[in-house]
């Protein structure tokens, strides 16, 4: 039996999220989002969310304030943020990055505070 669950997602027509971020591909298990220019801006209050998130910045900076951490995240660095962990981002230059999510973080409406 062939798998025909095999899509193909142009990030140019895919659904945007609260935040503004682009949703990608989608499997079971995994999601994966765009988060594409974003401008510099204030700390956003932190948040906790029922998914592991990885990511790896495309272009831009960013913190990445996790836990009591500060992670200085630059263009070709990769982070992990682990299930229920608090955490926030402070855009410092426009940033685009893409991150994937498990279990996907849009399912069953995770992205809604």
């Amino acid at each position: 039996m062939k798998d025909t669950t095999v899509t193909k997602v142009s990030s140019a027509f895919s659904p945007h999220g609260p935040e503004g971020q682009r949703y990608l591909a989608s499997g079971i298990h995994v999601a994966m989002r765009l988060r594409e220019n974003e401008p510099p801006n204030k700390t956003k209050p932190a948040s906790t969310h029922p998914y592991e998130t990885v990511g790896y910045v495309i272009k831009g900076r960013a913190e990445l304030h996790i836990e009591g951490q500060t992670v200085i995240l630059n263009a070709g660095d990769s982070w992990t943020v682990p299930k229920n962990a608090e955490h926030t981002y402070k855009i410092l230059e426009s940033f685009t990055a893409v991150e994937a999510t498990s279990p996907p973080a849009h399912a069953h409406e995770r992205e809604q505070p």
